[in-house]
């Protein structure tokens, strides 16, 4: 598959042709577009290999030059570049904001481009821009429609497609990132600014997980991370969420169980927003760099399947009482589904466990003799209603552990076949070489 890179020479960008910020540091790899769930995404790759690289683990990343011959010698799509925790970069990506004909920015998209004011450049669908600032992120949620702003455990794809009314250099810009994501990542205001273009369109963004996670349908996204955790670790199940988040796996065969285990808590309280749960994960206990590591052979990472599989098993999530105070004050007292006081019946415990009732609620704490409430406060993980015994959950659980490992295993037979072929194909090359040698090679000479 050949480059996408548009240059004269149909190849990837030289060193000259970027900011110097990016060649000094040797967190490059390659890419190639692939689908997943029936959606393009895109996967990085170790440069000169086909094996799938880490954007957490260093030992899977090149400098730029090797990357750079990379493209051109093997079947990759382009550069792309690794955020990490130790460098002060950060990656804003806007997606569908861009006439590929005419090259016109969208409104919203032209106001921030402006308004961060450094090196930017055209995305390799030609349909949106990839603008690179030095500064620090600030805390929140970090994708809103087609915005989306990464500092770490991330790689953006590097065309080199410059745009020539911006620097062609990375500046400072942690208070324009304050502003952007104040006025961005804010649902408050980002409703009513979409109505005249000046935000970002609830779009999903490209190469997003199949889930889409840019627009939460409850109250949740008005909550701040912290609001919404001191929430969870207040809740009838506070006791289970904390261990959890404290990295405690005890009761739990593996510590994929636990990490399935919080983030199907997560789940229930972020209202199934796949970014909102993996950056909160990401700050438990429990993460680690299997994390970020690719275990399946659509590219998928263990982090990306874990939360799929969180929210596939979520029915009901939670609503913040001040948000729908409104809507009970004026029907009967009877609990609708997604309320505050218990998830429906038919849900797995791990996210469905229900919250205690805080003091601004205008509902009723649950009887203590509620078996949905006596479960969570004992620690119980597997009875969340008369409806769901023990043992009918002590199954699921255990089905969701072995497809978790079947799966594991599709994957590396995956990987092991890939490396088996480039094998073949090297030993096919050396013995077409070494028959074209000797073919040539006579010992005698002839009198």
């Amino acid at each position: 598959m050949g480059s996408l890179y548009t240059t004269a020479m149909g190849l990837p960008p030289t060193a000259d042709a970027l900011p110097q910020a990016l060649i000094d540091r040797d967190q490059w790899v390659c890419w190639r577009p692939h689908e997943r769930d029936g959606k393009p995404t895109k996967v990085p790759i170790v440069p000169g290999t086909t094996q799938f690289a880490s954007t957490t683990d260093p030992d899977t990343w090149r400098r730029f030059q090797t990357a750079r011959e990379a493209v051109t010698t093997t079947s990759v799509d382009g550069l792309g570049f690794v955020f990490t925790a130790d460098d002060p970069l950060v990656g804003i990506d806007l997606d569908d904001c861009r006439d590929p004909e005419t090259g016109e920015p969208t409104a919203w998209a032209s106001r921030i481009i402006s308004q961060l004011d450094s090196y930017t450049e055209v995305s390799p669908s030609g349909t949106g821009y990839h603008v690179l600032v030095s500064g620090t992120l600030p805390e929140g949620r970090n994708r809103a429609g087609d915005l989306e702003l990464y500092d770490r455990s991330r790689f953006f794809t590097v065309t080199g497609d410059h745009v020539s009314e911006t620097p062609s250099t990375i500046q400072q810009r942690s208070q324009a990132l304050e502003t952007l994501h104040a006025t961005e990542m804010d649902t408050s205001t980002g409703a009513s600014s979409a109505e005249d273009g000046t935000s970002a369109p609830a779009h999903a963004a490209e190469g997003s997980p199949s889930t889409d996670t840019s627009t939460p349908t409850t109250g949740v996204a008005t909550l701040s991370d912290e609001e919404l955790l001191t929430r969870a670790h207040a809740a009838a199940n506070g006791e289970k969420f904390t261990r959890l988040w404290n990295g405690n796996t005890s009761g739990y065969e593996s510590h994929s169980e636990a990490d399935m285990a919080l983030c199907r808590l997560l789940a229930f309280w972020t209202g199934c927003d796949a970014a909102r749960i993996d950056r909160l994960f990401r700050r438990s206990g429990l993460f680690r760099d299997k994390w970020d590591t690719v275990h399946y052979a659509d590219g998928s990472t263990y982090g990306d399947k874990t939360i799929e599989r969180a929210i596939t098993h979520t029915d009901d999530v939670y609503t913040p009482p001040e948000a729908d105070a409104d809507d009970r004050s004026d029907t009967a007292p009877a609990t609708p589904s997604g309320s505050t006081d218990q998830p429906s019946a038919s849900t797995d415990t791990d996210q469905q466990d229900p919250p205690a009732t805080t003091a601004t609620s205008p509902v009723s704490s649950p009887p203590t003799s509620d078996p949905t409430v006596n479960a969570a406060e004992s620690g119980a993980d597997d009875a969340i209603s008369a409806a769901n015994p023990q043992r009918a959950q002590a199954r699921r659980d255990r089905i969701e552990e072995l497809t978790d490992r079947v799966e594991s295993l599709l994957a590396e037979n995956e990987r092991l076949r890939t490396e088996l072929q480039a094998e073949r194909e090297r030993r096919q090359q050396l013995e077409a070489a070494t028959e074209e040698a000797s073919s040539g090679w006579w010992p005698f000479s002839r009198g």
